[in-house]
């Protein structure tokens, strides 16, 4: 038996952010794109685009250049700083305000432990409206600054993950939760417990539902937050799974290095603009994709809309509200 498919070719990044500046202008920091149509992609989901702009120091090598003829490329003269890299197909399950019924979303070690998480998640047992889609809308624009940055222990320099995400074994709780009491970092790493035994249980890993927000040292990044405010963490490494505690919780051997602040200044340099000058009101595009000569379907509006919604109360929780989202097009 075969089964054939055919998709549209979706516009290049740059081709989508340049037809949104071109016709309501350079207004937009970040842009995020859904269409009616599907995309060639198993999770009809998309990689960022970026950072394009925003001359951010001392959070680590981003790989990307930010020169004159990047920003030329996509049409900014600098506000605009990252954007989906495709649309994302509304009828996808991240598109959903609800995930379906056994659908499985994120990377647990086993069900039990990703079911747990969802029942936390809210009273009836399930994630927030549009959960998948803001977790990961809240995760690509964080690629903005994180995860990027090294720190230098003891004169040694150690990655703090695999390029553009947190180590797994990455202390990185979350400041302001958006979802669950106990958050680990949107951009990777987890919430560990120190067995004092040599062994740690894990008691977050990274999904995208329930959504999560941002660590002590993502918001250090982000500029929303002083060196002062970031407390000591640490990093797991040759990590190997031993067992699960009561609770269904993994617990693996490893070995633990504390890491500071200052090791990841003493790495990156200090984050400039500071705490004090950093940019802190933001404005994202909600940009609709539709075939040539065809009009957005009611149902591509309304999950669009809905997602701008919980898009700025996601970042009004997640930040402390210490910065500001908007979604105006004027």
């Amino acid at each position: 038996m075969f089964e054939s498919f055919h998709y549209l070719a979706p516009p290049e990044p740059q081709d989508l952010s340049c037809t949104v500046i071109k016709s309501l202008g350079d207004k937009f920091d970040f842009l995020a794109y859904y269409s009616d149509f599907r995309i060639d992609n198993q999770e009809a989901s998309t990689p960022s685009d970026g950072p394009i702009s925003g001359n951010v120091t001392g959070i680590g090598n981003t790989e990307h250049e930010q020169t004159h003829q990047v920003l030329e490329s996509r049409c900014t003269q600098g506000r605009f700083q990252l954007g989906f890299a495709q649309p994302v197909w509304v009828g996808s399950n991240e598109a959903q305000a609800r995930p379906p019924e056994g659908a499985l979303v994120g990377n647990s070690h086993d069900i039990t432990f990703y079911s747990r998480q969802l029942t936390e998640a809210s009273p009836d047992g399930r994630p927030l409206p549009y959960s998948y889609a803001i977790g990961h809308l809240g995760h690509e624009v964080g690629h903005r600054w994180s995860a990027y940055a090294s720190a230098k222990v003891n004169g040694e320099t150690i990655s703090l993950g695999a390029w553009p995400h947190w180590a797994p074994g990455l202390q990185a709780g979350v400041a302001f939760p958006y979802s669950l009491p106990i958050e680990a970092s949107t951009l990777g790493g987890g919430v560990w417990q120190d067995n004092f035994d040599g062994t740690f249980t894990q008691l977050r890993d990274g999904y995208f539902v329930p959504a999560t927000g941002y660590s002590y040292l993502d918001l250090y990044l982000m500029g929303l937050i002083s060196a002062a405010e970031v407390p000591d963490f640490f990093i797991l490494n040759n990590l190997v799974r031993v067992g699960k505690d009561t609770s269904g919780r993994p617990i693996f051997k490893a070995q633990r290095t504390k890491v500071t602040i200052q090791d990841v200044i003493a790495a990156e340099g200090p984050r400039l603009p500071d705490v004090d000058r950093s940019q802190r009101k933001f404005n994202t595009g909600i940009v609709v994709v539709v075939e040539h000569g065809q009009s957005p379907t009611h149902e591509l509006i309304e999950r669009a809309n809905s997602i701008r919604e919980q898009w700025i109360r996601y970042w009004e929780t997640t930040t402390g509200r210490r910065a500001s989202m908007t979604a105006n097009s004027r």
